[in-house]
């Protein structure tokens, strides 16, 4: 399905830039971009995405999870609505309208169900979403409570009345969207606001890109957003949550590039479990699949196979710049061939990184990190000294008993967060 040719085994070539810059959908054709989604995919496809979001939405280890990967609510109808309709006679898009329909309805706000939804679609199946010129795929933009912040400087200033001198800027992980950044109460932009002062912006990505190509649409949206800021800069923040991190190094490579001026006013770069040098579930998955399957949060990947989106097998080896990939099979076995990247040195560079292990060097620690990234990936530590990232030891910080998303709520994370950026 998502990119044939790669499952081919042909290397990748550059995108165009229709392909790096989608349209922006019009309102109301979430329905049509998911019926030509559910026409191409088969019920087996849905079913991954439907495992995968319901283990990104649980610790991994705690709770209770359910035994076959399905979830319930609202997400599950919609699950089983496409599941469905491959049984469907003639598979014909007003039967595919009528079963989606009542899930998929867009409202204004968009609802965080169905927008959790659609994240998680992007994640999986994001290049292959933009590749067919799908409506669902999304469009990169700063947003705030889910709404798009124009990057002129009149309407932002009217968006933003108390937009003050210190602005942060949030980037999610894979699979996500900027509105999860509010979990189970807290939410670390909304926190540092209160603390010390920052605006928050969030951004909303398609995270089955390569890391790359949004990195380089990032940088370009930075240097807008900072002409656009209504107020003289103090200070810019940004804050990344696992592949998030790998978008800001790369888009402040790209920046430097362009000769962009806005990484010089970033004084300060915050990596919260970013997969430096990879995640191993993503490189275990091309090996042993069954292996994968009796690991709580590998068990999607393991039924990805080959239709794993570029943003999922840039986390291979945590891949930030297009010569990571060019040229490549992203999909053939090989070694770790990245290009090195070392920490920008303009910012001052934090690494925040956790275990569900409760002491340093126990087996969780040591095989599972904090149930996505290894301590050694996420502190940019690496067997080559040459790939090392030089995180100063006052800059890192590690946290046990936290999974990989309890760092966006857990209490001691935010104690550091308001520690480094007060």
């Amino acid at each position: 399905m998502a990119n044939s040719g790669e499952a081919n085994g042909r290397a990748e070539s550059a995108p165009t830039e229709p392909a790096m810059n989608p349209p922006k959908p019009p309102r109301n054709t979430d329905l049509q971009g998911a019926a030509r989604l559910v026409t191409d995919a088969t019920a087996g496809l849905t079913s991954l995405v439907e495992a995968m979001h319901e283990r990104i939405a649980r610790l991994p280890g705690l709770g209770t999870q359910a035994a076959d990967g399905r979830t319930s609510g609202i997400t599950g109808l919609v699950y089983k609505s496409i599941r469905g309709v491959t049984h469907v006679v003639g598979g014909s898009l007003d039967a595919l309208l009528a079963l989606l329909a009542p899930a998929l309805r867009e409202d204004a706000p968009p609802r965080a169900e169905r927008e959790a939804i659609v994240a998680a679609l992007n994640g999986v199946l994001g290049d292959y979403l933009v590749a067919t010129a799908n409506p669902l795929a999304i469009s990169m933009r700063f947003r705030l409570d889910g709404r798009a912040l124009p990057l002129e400087r009149a309407a932002l200033a009217a968006r933003l009345p108390d937009a003050g001198p210190r602005l942060l800027v949030l980037v999610h992980g894979l699979c996500m969207n900027d509105r999860q950044w509010q979990r189970e109460g807290h939410d670390h932009g909304a926190a540092l606001a209160r603390d010390h002062g920052y605006t928050p912006v969030y951004l909303h990505y398609n995270s089955g890109l390569h890391a790359s190509i949004n990195g380089r649409t990032l940088a370009g949206q930075m240097e807008a957003l900072v002409d656009a800021w209504p107020q003289p800069m103090e200070r810019l923040v940004l804050l990344g949550h696992s592949m998030g991190g790998l978008l800001l190094r790369s888009a402040l490579h790209y920046a430097a590039m362009a000769g962009h001026r806005w990484p010089a006013l970033a004084g300060d770069l915050v990596c919260l479990g970013t997969p430096h040098h990879g995640a191993p579930l993503e490189r275990a998955g091309h090996w042993v699949d069954v292996i994968l399957g009796a690991t709580p949060y590998a068990a999607p990947f393991a039924r990805l196979g080959k239709v794993r989106s570029a943003g999922i097998t840039d986390l291979r080896h945590g891949n930030v710049v297009d010569e990571d990939w060019l040229g490549r099979d992203r999909f053939g076995h090989g070694a770790d061939r990245r290009q090195t990247v070392p920490l920008p040195t303009a910012q001052r560079c934090y690494a925040l990184a956790a275990t569900i292990g409760i002491k340093n060097g126990d087996l969780k620690d040591r095989m599972l990190g904090d149930g996505l990234v290894p301590l050694d990936s996420a502190l940019g530590r690496h067997k080559d000294p040459a790939r090392t990232l030089n995180f100063t030891q006052e800059r890192t910080w590690v946290g046990y008993g936290i999974s990989h998303l309890g760092l966006l709520n857990d209490p001691e994370v935010h104690a550091q967060l308001r520690r480094w950026l007060a």
